[in-house]
């Protein structure tokens, strides 16, 4: 700004610290495509959804809960129902 202020946002941690946080896994798999290392429940994804969605680029929870199923699965965890 033209006096010298300035806004910071501070977000929270990415939507795969949580994953890993709610699993209790140290990583992700090496080969997500090929190697399942864990699964986690939708319910799950929901809970991490509904912490995240002012950090997302979604309006509501269930788009929310998309981007989060799709986290896990690039992160080789099965999302179950």
């Amino acid at each position: 700004y033209n006096d010298k202020s300035f806004t910071l946002d501070i977000k929270l941690p990415p939507a795969s610290f949580f994953i890993k946080e709610a699993l209790k896994i140290k990583k992700g798999s090496k080969e997500p495509g090929r190697d399942i290392i864990s699964s986690i429940s939708e319910k799950q994804c929901e809970e991490i959804a509904e912490k995240k969605l002012k950090d997302l680029n979604a309006n509501t929870v269930e788009q929310a809960l998309k981007i989060i199923m799709g986290s896990a699965r690039s992160m080789g965890i099965e999302v179950t129902k």
